[in-house]
């Protein structure tokens, strides 16, 4: 059974929270990338709508116009810079976003290769000292709490340094959308470490190397594995005993596939519903797909405009 936005029925309401509580903050200006088909450049108007972001549309002007036409949708409050193509699309709104025009980037009908390409660029893109990565928040209707999954989208086979800052990304993003300190599961297929499976090891080392202040704000346990992570029942029939074990609020994968296939399974099997934001550049960016509802679109917009606020509030606090 679905609602009128898409979704499963009862399944909104960690959303709804999320949501409310970025419209209490500023919106956040966000610079849409070539939003060219009905569902990037609706998902955009609907977000402004509801007062999470203030867009401005960088793409083929004549496109976006015919594409507002043709689906009866209202542009005329925003504004467009026209450029030729997608390609120009992305690198525009780079430089928009280093020229501080925006505080998100918003991704459209083009692919996400295309964007992270020019969000990467070692001379002119929004790299910084930290490895970007993506985070799933998934809404579970069997789950009592926003469950993020990280990465499953953008490090494909991530090496301990690269699952560090991945895992760090999403506890910051965590704390600072004011959910508060994370329990956060290092998942494998066991809960011992094994020397044949270098998922174990990895998942070890960042515990270790939570102890050691090198991961910080969150508190770690594995390897675990997706049962112990996620079930007290499980984890009390498996003897494990921690903070963690049975109520994790995110889920670390050991690669891309992993948590590709762990984010799909949840959405298609369990009628979950899976906002998406990268982390690790100068803003965050929200990435959609044509197959989000309206809320998970908004839900995206949400936790990226409530990363942004608090980021801008802690860079604006004066260091001793």
């Amino acid at each position: 059974m679905t609602d009128s936005t898409g979704g499963a029925t009862g399944a909104h309401e960690k959303y709804d929270r999320l949501i409310a509580r970025a419209k209490q903050v500023p919106a956040g200006r966000t610079i849409v990338v070539h939003p060219c088909d009905e569902s990037s450049l609706r998902g955009a108007l609907e977000a402004a709508e509801a007062g999470l972001i203030v867009p401005t549309l960088v793409g083929p002007a004549h496109k976006i116009e015919g594409v507002a036409r043709r689906h009866d949708l209202d542009i005329s409050g925003c504004e467009i810079v026209d450029v030729p193509h997608s390609d120009a699309a992305a690198a525009r709104a780079v430089e928009l976003i280093r020229e501080a025009k925006a505080d998100l980037l918003m991704k459209g009908s083009l692919h996400t290769d295309e964007l992270m390409h020019a969000v990467t660029s070692s001379a002119t893109g929004l790299r910084t000292e930290r490895r970007i990565s993506h985070v799933f928040i998934m809404d579970v209707p069997t789950y009592p709490e926003p469950l993020f999954i990280t990465d499953a989208a953008i490090n494909i086979a991530p090496d301990l340094d690269t699952k560090r800052d991945i895992i760090q990304n999403a506890i910051d993003l965590f704390t600072q959308v004011g959910l508060g300190t994370p329990r956060v599961a290092i998942l494998s297929a066991v809960e011992t470490v094994n020397s044949k499976i270098p998922s174990t090891i990895d998942a070890a080392a960042l515990c270790k190397m939570a102890e050691r202040g090198q991961i910080t704000g969150g508190l770690l346990e594995g390897p675990l594995a997706f049962d112990i992570a996620i079930d007290p029942e499980a984890a009390r029939i498996k003897g494990i005993t921690s903070p963690v074990a049975g109520r994790a609020q995110i889920l670390g994968v050991p690669n891309l596939e992993a948590g590709n296939m762990l984010a799909k399974n949840l959405t298609f099997l369990a009628r979950a519903d899976a906002a998406g934001i990268v982390l690790g550049a100068r803003v965050p960016i929200i990435l959609t797909s044509r197959a989000d509802s309206v809320r998970t679109r908004l839900a995206s917009c949400a936790v990226a405009v409530l990363f942004a606020d608090a980021r801008r509030r802690l860079s604006s606090i004066p260091k001793v």
